[in-house]
């Protein structure tokens, strides 16, 4: 429903003003940088216009269509969004993939394609709109409405549709059957096929409003500087909650850096060991995070040796740690530190065993910090 968008009054208003004049285009194009909101607001449209008593703000939220769509199981609201490849190339379908899209969309409105693979488990392939997909939206609008009413076709990241499913949609999409509505969502639009572009009204998405991201953050987040996360997001509400997640993360990890160098430095294999496994459980992206951390902090112990705490970004944590540790960091081995964090980051991304990794890694720093 269009509560759960953030900000946005201007195209909310618009969308409402179109429905209730009836003069809703049968395809439109959310386009806008990502984690404004586009996803959301063509979701909570696609609600609108199916509810059976929509009101002057909002659709009622409690009639069958309502809550059917709300659940994301309205016989007429359909999905399509990237997939990896399934089995076969005519196997490779949205429907596969419907129950973790749903689950998806009910953990929140607001993700991206990261998140989206992960969800997929799609480790390093490649997610797209093959087309197969086509024939199956073919078929499912030209059946009539269940519930007689409108059929609405919510279409995310449709860039990333390929040649053929495309140019299969294009007719579909220029004279779609009778109360039949195209949504489609996207970040990039001018990776869509000229011709459906063409074809669609286009709604300009802006990044959402300071005071609307500040507001939203607050409800999940009391306490805490929020007003730094709001600016550094950037409209991206997507954006916001990875920095959220990113703070927690943080906490973690300068635990997991600090004990690394003691346990380097102290020579204490057996625990080095331990120290490894336990990095190996937390998954690839936050194993990917991680060294991501360790690269800067190990960036910021070196430049602390130079006395300018100007050109410092450190918590108060890192700072009191740095005191000790920033004199074992220096123009010795502060490269061969990096080129071995970099080298551990192209292993995990490449799936290697994270267990060797993080271990390898661990020793080497044995004799990197003696330099």
């Amino acid at each position: 429903m269009f509560s759960q968008v953030i900000g946005q009054a201007e195209v909310k208003m618009q969308l409402l003003r179109e429905a209730q004049e009836g003069r809703v285009p049968h395809a439109l194009l959310f386009c806008g940088p990502p984690g404004c909101g586009k996803l959301a607001l063509a979701v909570s449209y696609a609600q609108y216009l199916l509810c059976q008593h929509p009101g002057e703000q909002d659709a009622c939220g409690t009639c069958p269509s309502c809550k059917a769509s709300g659940h994301f199981v309205h016989p007429d609201l359909h999905f399509v969004f990237p997939v990896i490849r399934y089995k076969t190339a005519e196997s490779t379908v949205c429907d596969v993939y419907l129950e973790q899209w749903r689950k998806r969309l009910k953990n929140g409105l607001y993700f991206d394609l990261d998140d989206w693979l992960a969800d997929m488990k799609a480790e390093n392939q490649q997610a797209l709109i093959y087309a197969a997909e086509s024939n199956r939206i073919q078929r499912k609008l030209a059946m009539k409405s269940t519930l007689g009413g409108r059929k609405v076709m919510v279409i995310w990241m449709p860039e990333k549709m390929n040649a053929e499913c495309a140019n299969k949609l294009l007719k579909l999409i220029e004279e779609p059957p009778a109360q039949t509505h195209f949504l489609l969502v996207s970040d990039e639009p001018d990776k869509i096929l000229p011709t459906i572009l063409s074809r669609t009204q286009r709604i300009e998405v802006k990044g959402i409003d300071h005071e609307s991201m500040v507001a939203a953050l607050r409800r999940i987040v009391p306490s805490g500087d929020v007003e730094t996360i709001a600016r550094n997001a950037d409209g991206s509400y997507t954006a916001a909650i990875k920095s959220l997640d990113a703070s927690r993360d943080n906490l973690l990890f300068f635990d997991l850096f600090v004990m690394l160098m003691r346990l380097s430095y102290q020579r204490k294999i057996k625990e080095m060991r331990k120290w490894s496994e336990q990095i190996a459980g937390m998954g690839r992206e936050r194993q990917k995070n991680f060294l991501t951390y360790c690269q800067r902090l190990i960036r910021e112990n070196f430049i602390y040796n130079f006395h300018s705490p100007e050109l410092n970004y450190m918590t108060p944590s890192e700072s009191e740690f740095s005191k000790n540790f920033a004199r074992f960091v220096n123009e010795r081995n502060v490269i061969p530190i990096m080129n071995e964090l970099s080298h551990a980051q192209q292993d995990i991304e490449q799936n290697v065993n994270p267990r060797i990794v993080f271990f390898d890694f661990a020793l080497k720093m044995i004799v990197l910090l003696i330099q």
